[in-house]
């Protein structure tokens, strides 16, 4: 039977093959985040703003959040996520995965508010199709970016367990320290 503390541990290889997933979604959602505009220089809304780009913006926060959501499940069944620092990891999971899925729906209004703005004449509509947009684009690129915040508290804390590991691992190699003197025969002299 293993030790309480080597129960608690999460194998190096496992470890490392999920904070390096996570490193790619992490990038994923920073990069949609910050790259995906609305607004042009000036910080205007274009006056025919892109139905398909906008709807690709929601099209790509899908496919991350599946990801994002098919990677949870997957931790969610090991054995790992029932240790201490597993069920820290889980929960940075969960969270990542609530906020890239709250993000999708947010860029999909984004495009169809652009698609009603190309067909709306009353200026008093095209400005509440106008606010709703930049409001639903900003609101989008906030899930993506606290999704990439906890994916990257996931990927620390597994890099902390990985360090506590190699600490452990140290321990073990040093070297044991000197035996004590056997005891002499015949006991103690007084």
């Amino acid at each position: 039977m293993k030790p309480d503390f080597e129960r608690q541990l999460i194998p190096r290889d496992d470890a490392l093959h999920l904070i390096g997933a996570l490193n790619v979604m992490k990038d994923k959602a920073h990069n949609a985040a910050h790259q995906w505009k609305l607004l042009d220089e000036d910080g205007h809304v274009p006056a025919s703003p892109s139905y398909t780009a906008l709807l690709q913006h929601a099209t790509d926060a899908q496919d991350l959040s599946r990801d994002i959501l098919r990677l949870t499940a997957e931790f969610a069944r090991s054995p790992h996520h029932t240790t201490r620092d597993g069920g820290t990891v889980l929960k940075h999971l969960a969270l990542a995965a609530t906020m890239s899925s709250y993000a999708a729906p947010y860029f999909a209004e984004t495009a169809e508010h652009a698609l009603a703005l190309l067909l709306a004449t009353n200026p008093a509509d095209r400005q509440y199709l106008t606010n709703n947009m930049v409001h639903d684009h900003a609101t989008g690129r906030a899930y993506l970016r606290r999704t990439s915040e906890s994916l990257r508290d996931a990927g620390k804390d597994l890099e902390e367990h990985l360090g506590f590991q190699r600490f452990l691992a140290q321990l073990t190699r040093q070297e044991t320290p000197p035996a004590l003197p056997a005891s002499r025969p015949g006991g103690r002299s007084r």
